[in-house]
């Protein structure tokens, strides 16, 4: 039996070359931005370490997803619906905090967030709908009810505790339905809802919010032994966000200029920091691993890693990052272009979207453009089962180049 390396890795081979540079560029860049949890952990190698086992676990999920026949991708439409309706509900009430948002579930050691599940559940079922109601002028009027029926209240369980990741999911549920020729009208009444609850949301934030709302503290009493003792806990109401969402929102349309010898590092430290990194690259770089502002830099590893990325390798090497994002949403292109059924062409444009506007919104943040968001870079930055999760994403678009039925090309005679 001969072995061959493409009886594995199959599918579309440009796909592949994007997620091996990205999981490239992660492991080295992630490995130098991983200073404070070196420090922290004791262990040189221990964050990098279980990073890179992310990565093999990832590609290993992307290599038995493609193997899987995307057509049968809808059969999996139920179950994920009940589970992620179910974790998202569960997170809301029971959700482990970080940083005062309570997205993480913990099961058998493992946390990870089920809005990366349901991401990719929105998507499968936006896919599903537009294409079984697919008419010649377009899609029946009835799927945009469907969709928003699904959509809009797992979207709300999501951005009580995540905002940015709901909006992400609000974008591309629209762009497939754009892609999926939804009328126009409905769109703009989309649009309109969104201006709406926009506005609406902003008026609640200024309304209910209060600046120190995320350091609030509840204080309860327990009885041990008799001796009342006191414990102080994060507020956990609904609403405890909005003074987060509030400052944010003020920061980015009240920014003014500062002097550098008045500027509070304190206060701005993830900004200024970036802003450092950023002018400290020289435009050519510091050279992998030569990063300073990874020592001082919160989330440098994470959310900021895009700032790393600049600092150490400089405009070329960020190029390089946007780049392959750009040739990911291409080749989806391609791939949906080719395929005869809606479905796949739908799903794969669909992921594709969201790992690529995630990385847009991350890039935004890290440069300054849009204000602080708690959104990794997809397949770069060091993550827990989002790892996991979005080289899946990438199985599912490997499977449907691999699986779908190719549209018949027609030669002219």
């Amino acid at each position: 039996m001969n072995f061959k390396v493409g009886n594995i890795f199959k599918g579309d081979k440009v796909i592949w070359m994007v997620l091996l540079l990205l999981c490239i560029i992660s492991i080295i860049e992630v490995f130098s931005a991983s200073s404070s949890l070196t420090y922290k952990s004791q262990n040189y190698l221990g964050p990098i370490s279980g990073h890179v086992g992310k990565i093999i676990m990832g590609v290993g999920a992307s290599i038995v997803i493609l193997n899987i026949p995307c057509r049968y991708f809808k059969l999996f439409t139920p179950f994920m619906l009940a589970l992620s309706g179910i974790m998202l509900l569960w997170v809301l009430f029971f959700g482990e905090k970080t940083n005062d948002a309570g997205r993480w579930i913990s099961l058998f050691g493992i946390q990870f967030q089920p809005s990366e599940i349901a991401k990719g559940t929105m998507v499968l079922v936006t896919a599903q709908i537009l294409s079984a109601m697919q008419r010649e002028d377009g899609a029946d009027r009835r799927a945009f009810k469907y969709i928003l029926i699904i959509v809009l209240p797992m979207t709300l369980l999501i951005g009580l505790e995540n905002l940015s990741t709901a909006v992400l999911i609000l974008a591309v549920i629209f762009l497939m339905m754009f892609i999926g020729r939804i009328p126009m009208s409905q769109l703009g009444k989309f649009m309109g809802l969104g201006i709406l609850f926009i506005g609406l949301f902003i008026g609640s934030i200024y309304t209910l919010g209060s600046l120190d709302d995320s350091s609030k503290e509840v204080q309860s009493e327990s009885v041990v032994n008799g001796v009342v003792k006191k414990e102080n806990k994060k507020n956990s109401s609904p609403l405890h966000r909005l003074g987060t969402w509030k400052a944010r929102i003020d920061k980015k349309l009240n920014s003014k200029y500062v002097a550098p010898e008045d500027y509070d590092l304190d206060k701005d430290a993830q900004v200024a920091h970036a802003n450092i990194a950023i002018v400290g690259s020289n435009i050519i770089g510091r050279g992998p691993g030569q990063s300073v502002e990874r020592d001082f830099l919160p989330q440098a590893f994470s959310d900021f890693i895009f700032v790393i990325i600049i600092e150490e390798l400089g405009i070329i090497g960020a190029t390089v990052v946007v780049f392959l994002y750009i040739v990911l949403l291409y080749r989806a292109a391609r791939i949906a272009s080719r395929c005869e059924n809606n479905f796949p062409a739908f799903l794969v444009m669909g992921l594709a979207l969201m790992l690529v506007i995630q990385a847009t919104f991350n890039m935004l943040v890290a440069v300054g453009i849009a204000p602080v968001t708690g959104q990794p870079l997809p397949l770069i930055s060091r993550g827990g089962t989002s790892t996991v999760i979005n080289c899946a994403y990438i199985g599912a678009i490997l499977s449907v180049s691999r699986s779908a039925k190719k549209r018949a090309v027609k030669i002219a005679v």
